[in-house]
């Protein structure tokens, strides 16, 4: 065989072992996470918009999660409007919530908000399963929305949540309504119970009846820079979410997340944070590993 044949051959073979070692890796990548249709829904922050949550959704694209991003406008009479492309039978699609009025304080509204993306994206794409995400204010939308549509079999069904720096127990900053207003002196027995309930966290006990039992597995995380805040939220008030849940979840875990970019606004740009919503959103079970590092407890009902 004449050296230039040789050559041929050559780089042909390595250019078959190109092409297969990258199918492989890209079968392997894929097999790494479910492939539902399950819609998982992002909710933004007080004073913010979708831009936020980039950081997240972006995260979960380069891992392979997906390849299908939407977003849907709210606007303050709650009207939805949806942009960019999905089809009915997108794997594992991502929608990105925006509202036009980010500082809502209404949390009546918000639940409304959420019901109307809900029905929308059922109407349109036919989901029937549902994953949320909410950080800082955009956790509300969750509540709210089970205390409207928990015990409601038409809407569809919420398999997973993840909370990021929520402040269910209330906030301490000044400006607010007291109806808000972290209570002075609040403290949480070992079930995230609070001493002290202000007349929002009350309203939102009702979610204790509202989740149907053992369907709904909730990650709750939360930073501290230290003296149990994140600089903006109190621990106590992000983990008090505990009592409102856990009793009704399927699974219920806190991550603690510290360090610099434990900060209330940075969490949602926080690498451990897209890596445990990838892993607890998506991946398989049988690749997750049961790491029991910054997991500071996990209830099941």
């Amino acid at each position: 065989m004449k050296k230039s044949s040789v050559g041929i051959s050559i780089a042909i073979i390595a250019v078959l072992v190109a092409i297969i070692g990258g199918a492989v890796y890209h079968t392997q990548k894929n097999n790494r996470f479910v492939h539902s249709t399950t819609a998982t829904l992002f909710f933004h922050g007080g004073g913010s918009s979708y831009h936020a949550e980039t950081g997240m959704v972006n995260a979960a694209k380069k891992a392979g999660v997906t390849n299908t991003v939407i977003r849907a406008d709210v606007t303050n009479n709650g009207k939805v409007t949806l942009h960019g492309n999905m089809h009915r039978g997108a794997v594992n699609p991502i929608v990105e919530v925006n509202y036009e009025n980010n500082r809502q304080l209404d949390f009546n509204k918000h639940g409304e908000y959420a019901t109307n993306v809900v029905k929308m994206l059922k109407k349109r794409y036919g989901i029937n399963k549902i994953n949320m995400v909410g950080h800082s204010l955009g956790n509300i939308s969750i509540i709210y929305y089970m205390l409207r549509n928990g015990q409601n079999k038409n809407m569809p069904r919420l398999e997973k949540q993840v909370d990021i720096a929520g402040h269910f127990g209330g906030l301490t900053f000044n400006g607010i309504p007291d109806a808000l207003k972290q209570p002075a002196g609040m403290k949480l027995d070992s079930n995230g119970k609070p001493n002290y309930m202000n007349t929002t966290y009350k309203q939102m006990t009702a979610a204790r009846k509202a989740y149907p039992k053992r369907q709904v597995a909730v990650l709750n995380i939360y930073g501290d820079i230290g003296n149990h805040t994140d600089g903006r939220v109190t621990n106590a008030s992000s983990r008090s979410l505990q009592y409102l849940v856990a009793s009704r979840a399927k699974s219920y875990t806190e991550l603690k997340v510290t360090g610099k970019n434990a900060q209330h606004s940075k969490l949602h740009d926080n690498k451990q944070v897209d890596q445990a919503l990838i892993k607890f959103l998506w991946q398989r079970r049988n690749l997750i590993k049961h790491h029991k590092t910054n997991l500071l407890s996990r209830v099941k009902a």
